[in-house]
């Protein structure tokens, strides 16, 4: 499974944000589609995933602000951000969880200015 990602970019505190990320490959088997984020010197953090169901999970810092997506047709899925904060600024992986293993993305960079 390849994955690529799109969508970050600087904005200001406030503003909204749409991430995106496209599976292809051997989709057959993929269970659950998420984001990610890092900051430099710190773990790699889950932000919100959404199963082939539909079931999601967030984090707490989104709840609330933050959707997750997913096109299981397109093997899309996506991640809506609004209200961002500076805290929010880091590198966002997107993720998936097949029946055997996991794949990451490239890594898309999103950064909130104060």
């Amino acid at each position: 499974v390849q994955l690529q990602a799109s969508g970050g970019g600087l904005v200001q505190a406030g503003e909204s944000l749409t991430l995106s990320c496209v599976a292809s490959g051997n989709t057959v088997n993929i269970l659950i589609m998420g984001w990610y984020r890092q900051t430099p010197g710190k773990q790699r953090e889950l932000v919100a995933s959404i199963a082939r169901g539909g079931d999601t999970n967030y984090a707490d810092s989104v709840k609330g602000r933050f959707t997750i997506s997913r096109d299981n047709a397109k093997n899309t899925v996506y991640l809506q951000m609004n209200s961002l904060k500076p805290e929010d600024t880091a590198v966002y992986y997107c993720h998936v969880k097949s029946v055997w293993t996991n794949y990451w993305g490239q890594g898309t960079q999103v950064t909130v200015s104060s």
